[in-house]
């Protein structure tokens, strides 16, 4: 769980919904240059674009990836202009997920925690966690039958005491609530008959379902802003949208930000099937353009060629954490990374590491050392004003992460490399040629 196992090849994607076409008969075509355009500004990474609060960037992704606690501050640090680019975005996240509750960490796409904007989370339960939460709730019942003599109603009486020790407390971890309801301490025998077969604690699935059906919530964690110790905590009732208009709104704020994409990619990043992803494209009128690797589809209203629709934005530097949504959005990258990269800037399932980037493409990697020192890795050759950029980046990270340590959870080979943790040989098996030559120049 929590691991985004992808294919970062290139392929062509079916024609699914009917779009519109130019004058001539023919889709309007979209190139590599547009939609870095477009990636610049409404990812809010080109610099007159960047926000001035955490709920702005968090609108503009749709969703930052959450399984990495720190990716989240630093998706957010990386687009924050003025005072708040400066000071950093540590304490405005955490007004905003366990104050203000204007933002909440919960299971969305491909099984994966992520946090969204609360207005979103309606749309994201019904189209994406519900099913799940049913699948989960039904195998930990099995699960309880086959290892136990507990039942449906032994579970739902463990689910009202739990419950009712969070409204008394309004948040706790779950070892405090494993010593205030005794049920969540009981273990059950999983995986009867297989070679898995052993005792499991019932408490931390039960908070997993529990948090899947949206009923409860992580709320602040136990440490810094890097810890994935939270506490959790009630959550409030929320409208319950139908299946079709879920699905449609969660397109629709996907295409608004990375639009224009593929079958292909909506069905990866939204883990659905094709089918469903092909009815939300048709519910919204979604207008059919031509792309290196296929069709694909924008909103209707978002067909104009740039800078009619975008401005045409000014060169640009971020530092981009692992998992960022940027980096993570498409399944189709090729645009913006060059296919030789991959080897150093992915883990073994898919998932990026640390990136930097110039002007809409991937160009090396960062990382930060044991002594607390960000160091950089160029993979192509961005120029003068390239590396001033991205070293003024890099000097703006180092100024508010400060004495704070972060780890990615999901390591690429070159950044491992970088941070003194081994070679990116080491860690993907012979590629060490590959970086000596990529770096030579940077």
């Amino acid at each position: 769980m929590g691991i985004d196992k992808v294919s970062t090849g290139t392929g062509r994607a079916r024609t699914g919904a009917a779009g519109a076409h130019t004058g001539t008969g023919r889709k309007r075509r979209i190139d590599a240059d547009e939609r870095r355009a477009r990636l610049a500004v409404r990812h809010r990474l080109a610099g007159a674009a960047r926000a001035t609060s955490v709920e702005e960037v968090a609108g503009s992704l749709v969703a930052l990836h959450a399984t990495d606690p720190a990716s989240v501050f630093l998706s957010v640090g990386a687009r924050l202009s003025g005072k708040a680019g400066v000071e950093g975005p540590v304490r405005e996240v955490e007004r905003a997920l366990y104050e203000d509750r204007s933002l909440t960490r919960m299971h969305g796409m491909r099984h994966t925690i992520f946090v969204f904007p609360t207005d979103l989370v309606p749309a994201v339960h019904a189209s994406t966690t519900r099913d799940v939460a049913t699948r989960e709730r039904a195998m930990l019942l099995k699960d309880l039958r086959k290892g136990s003599a507990y039942d449906e109603e032994w579970l739902a009486e463990t689910e009202r005491l739990l419950t009712a020790e969070l409204a008394a407390r309004g948040e706790a971890t779950g070892a405090e609530l494993g010593q205030a309801v005794q049920r969540l301490r009981v273990q059950y025998v999983y995986g009867v008959g297989t070679r898995q077969e052993g005792n499991q604690p019932l408490s931390s699935r039960l908070l997993r379902v529990l948090g899947m059906e949206g009923r409860i919530a992580r709320g602040r964690p136990q440490g810094t802003w890097t810890s994935s110790r939270f506490r959790w905590t009630l959550t409030p009732e929320r409208p319950d949208p139908g299946d079709e208009d879920a699905h449609a709104e969660l397109v629709r704020r996907w295409l608004a930000t990375f639009g224009p994409g593929t079958e292909a990619d909506l069905k990866w990043w939204t883990g659905w099937r094709v089918s469903d992803v092909r009815k939300a494209l048709a519910a919204l009128g979604a207008e059919a353009v031509e792309l290196a690797e296929g069709t694909g589809y924008v909103l209707p209203d978002d067909t104009d060629p740039v800078p009619d629709r975008v401005p045409d934005p000014e060169p640009w530097a971020a530092l981009l954490p692992a998992l960022d949504p940027t980096a993570m959005g498409w399944l189709h990258r090729d645009w913006y990374v060059d296919p030789a990269h991959k080897p150093l800037l992915y883990d073994r399932s898919g998932n990026i590491g640390p990136t930097v980037w110039w002007n809409g493409r991937v160009v090396g990697v960062w990382a930060q050392r044991p002594d607390g020192e960000f160091v950089h890795r160029l993979l192509s050759d961005v120029g003068a004003e390239g590396r001033a950029a991205i070293a003024a980046e890099a000097e703006r990270l180092a100024g508010w992460v400060g004495d704070v340590r972060v780890t990615p959870r999901f390591r690429s080979p070159l950044e491992r490399e970088l941070s003194g943790g081994g070679t990116a040989a080491d860690a993907a098996g012979g590629t060490t040629g590959v970086v000596a030559r990529e770096a030579a120049g940077g």
